[in-house]
């Protein structure tokens, strides 16, 4: 990696350091206006915020009429995903288990990736709950997954591919250029170092 690519990756990270601390500072704010906490990793809306929330919510009957008939039809197709999520989160949690310790990588905290917290708003309908409750599990898993994905190929095979992908995890940029024979023993080394060592 040349020492221009270098300096701007590490700029990018101290940008998404202060982005970070920006948008801890804006929630910060956003709790104390819209009455809420988060105590003891559980979250407590005032009781005014929850009256105020309840007043806004559409009951089930009203919220199913006004729906688009084709949002209806669909949903069958949407919850059958549920199996396959299910299957994978089990066989990412197993993987992870055995094999983590084997190659000493460190584990992926499940906790940080699948949030399952917006089934506690006072303006959702029980089906929007259900909704909620199933985007954030889906969501959280796939990144959860992509985590140890990312983790497992650092380690294995950190090599960049010839055509580069559009959205590639964060440890991409560290992997050995595409066709570099010479170089690659060296950067897998490198790379089981790092991964053995430290996360993220």
């Amino acid at each position: 990696m040349n020492k221009r690519v270098e300096d701007l990756i590490n700029s990018i990270k101290e940008l998404e350091k202060e982005l970070s601390d920006e948008f801890e500072k804006e929630l910060i704010g956003m709790r104390e206006r819209l009455e809420y906490s988060i105590e003891q990793g559980k979250v407590r809306f005032r009781q005014q915020a929850i009256a105020a929330q309840r007043s806004l919510k559409k009951d089930v009957y009203h919220y199913l009429r006004e729906s688009n008939i084709i949002f209806i039809v669909s949903a069958p197709i949407i919850y059958a995903m549920i199996v396959p999520l299910l299957l994978l989160d089990l066989f990412l949690s197993v993987y992870q288990a055995v094999c983590f310790p084997l190659y000493r990588i460190a584990k992926v905290n499940r906790e940080d990736y699948l949030i399952v917290d917006r089934q506690h708003l006072a303006y959702l309908n029980m089906i929007e709950k259900i909704n909620c409750m199933y985007c954030g599990y889906g969501n959280g898993l796939l990144s959860y997954g992509l985590e140890i994905a990312s983790r497992t190929e650092a380690f294995w095979c950190p090599i960049k591919h010839a055509k580069r992908p559009r959205d590639a995890h964060s440890r991409y940029h560290t992997f050995s250029e595409y066709g570099d024979a010479a170089g690659y023993e060296k950067r897998l080394r490198k790379s089981r170092e790092a991964r053995t060592t430290s996360y993220p």
